[in-house]
């Protein structure tokens, strides 16, 4: 496993979030959220693995505007090296639509989930972004 220093790693998934959030291209509201490192959870893993997790998401623009963006998205990852590795509906009742794409060389993935506005617990329309490091060894 390829030793490396949290916080490069955190500034890379940032970067690699930044990149997502231009192919998406939509004109809403960004979550200001940094990106965090937490222990691998893979087998074999032990205390001193991490991987940087960038959660965050896109909301206050018209639902067909984060439907186009996700759209742009799909078109987009692989123009950048992106494989799409999963790409329907995911496990919650909602059955919301969920690419999930690795970059060239698996260093990053991302998790992209389209959210339509739902009376339970007031939740607006919203795109939904985890951007995820391949695990590393601290140094």
């Amino acid at each position: 496993m390829e030793v490396r220093n949290s916080r490069a790693v955190s500034a890379e998934t940032e970067k690699t979030s930044s990149r997502i959030l231009e192919m998406l291209a939509v004109k809403g509201k960004v979550t200001e959220s940094g990106a965090m490192t937490a222990p691998c959870t893979d087998s074999g893993s032990d205390e001193k693995t991490f991987r940087a997790r960038h959660p965050w998401s896109v909301h206050q623009a018209p639902f067909a505007e984060l439907e186009t963006g996700m759209e742009r998205l799909r078109r987009e990852l692989p123009k950048d090296g992106w494989e799409i590795v999963k790409d329907g509906p995911d496990s919650s009742a909602a059955k919301s639509p969920q690419p999930v794409a690795e970059s060239a060389g698996r260093e990053f993935a991302v998790d992209v989930r389209l959210h339509k506005a739902s009376s339970v617990g007031n939740a607006p329309d919203l795109l939904e972004v985890t951007v995820e490091s391949a695990c590393y060894r601290s140094e």
